[in-house]
């Protein structure tokens, strides 16, 4: 259970925060063992409305990013890490950030290691973040793992932001097309379809086949609409499960064009992760079971494994990438297999990072480049299509009454 508490130090300084014990009264030794007197404590949820605005709450990659710079600034002015998180958590605007770092600062004073502090919050800090600071506890070398954590993970919120807004456009032109066509065929074309219909006059097949469509929207939509909701409640239900997670995740990367962005997004994701690792200090097979856990692909996640499998075997990392041609590209293996028989592993996977970034770049401008023109042309001819189909039968109509 998560309680929170509110308490006083032996210095008489107010302290507030979370602390997971089984029950309230372990809870309540466990903060005192702090050297806290406890003021109020309750369990996280007590007295909550359903309008609570810590239902809200969240802590964005960039409040870790910002953090994780702040942190290696302060620990390389020598603040002690105990005084670091307690500055940080009355300083920090994310009120969620406050709590977490102050309960984190609440650990370290009861003797918590910072990696094993920060592993108590994998909402905020993930499998990756919570290796890397204790490496660098490992090492000694703190400060410049908390540089190099917000240095990654400013790259990747960067890649990621630019990736998710590029596929945000076109979802909203696709989305207005529909929506343009679905009110044509509702509202202007059966207006128009009742004139031509009443006049008796011959009609073309074009605008016979637009009036049907007319049609079934008026009299069949709801049914339409029905169906369309139960697809995306069965494919809700198919993405909950593991193999329909791989099913999808393998259709979007083998579409067109954005599977192509996807592919190229997950690789620099990758080379990026491992660089970061093993310039660190993780161990291959341990630093590809994280970047497998944090990769966000289902796919990938499982390639990984079964390359850190294949290195547990004794094989090399270009030999098990090279099994899966598909997935890998060739360039990639080959630059690895150079990097593992020079030495320079690191600097390679640092250089394939960074082409792959290059690449999701141009693949995300090309991509919008393409799909503005094409998108408002197509939009244009479809609307332009309905009103030809029925405004030539009512001016063939019109020419011919007078």
């Amino acid at each position: 259970m998560l309680f929170k508490y509110k308490a006083v130090d032996d210095r008489g300084i107010n302290k507030e925060g979370e602390i997971d014990a089984p029950n309230r009264d372990m809870a309540i030794s466990g903060l005192q063992r702090r050297g806290l007197v406890v003021i109020s404590i309750k369990e996280e949820g007590e007295n909550k409305s359903i309008f609570s605005m810590s239902l809200f709450e969240r802590v964005s990659t960039k409040n870790i990013v910002i953090l994780s710079r702040q942190i290696s600034t302060l620990f390389e002015a020598q603040v002690s890490a105990l005084k670091a998180f307690n500055l940080l958590a009355t300083n920090t605007e994310n009120k969620l950030l406050a709590r977490k770092l102050t309960t984190i600062g609440d650990d370290l004073q009861a003797g918590v290691s910072i990696s094993g502090a920060l592993s108590k919050h994998p909402d905020i800090f993930s499998n990756f973040y919570v290796n890397m600071v204790r490496v660098g506890e490992e090492t000694g070398k703190l400060n410049q793992t908390f540089l190099h954590l917000s240095e990654y993970l400013d790259r990747q919120y960067a890649l990621t932001s630019k990736t998710r807004n590029a596929l945000i456009y076109p979802a909203f032109v696709i989305g207005t097309f529909f929506v343009v066509m679905t009110l044509m065929f509702v509202v202007v074309i059966p207006k128009l379809s009742a004139i031509i219909l009443d006049s008796g006059q011959t009609v073309p097949l074009y605008t016979k086949i637009v009036i049907a469509i007319s049609d079934f929207f008026v009299n069949y939509g709801f049914l339409a609409l029905i169906f369309l909701v139960l697809l995306g409640v069965w494919v809700w239900r198919l993405s909950s499960t593991a193999k329909g997670k791989i099913y999808i995740d393998g259709m979007r990367l083998s579409m067109p064009v954005i599977g192509n962005l996807y592919k190229t997004l997950y690789l620099s994701r990758i080379t990026d992760n491992l660089e970061t690792m093993l310039s660190a200090g993780v161990p291959i097979v341990r630093a590809i079971d994280i970047t497998a856990e944090v990769v966000d692909s289902l796919v990938y996640k499982e390639l990984l494994k079964e390359v850190a499998d294949g290195i547990k075997s004794g094989l090399v990392l270009s030999a098990t990438f090279e099994k899966h041609k598909e997935e890998i590209p060739s360039i990639m293996v080959q630059m690895i297999k150079v990097g593992e028989e020079t030495g320079a592993l690191g600097s390679i996977l640092k250089t394939l990072a960074e082409f792959y970034k290059r690449e999701v770049d141009d693949a995300i401008d090309t991509l919008v480049g393409l799909i503005e023109p094409v998108m408002i042309v197509v939009l244009g001819l479809g609307v332009g299509v309905l009103l030809v189909s029925v405004l030539m039968p009512i001016y063939n109509l019109a020419g011919g009454i007078s």
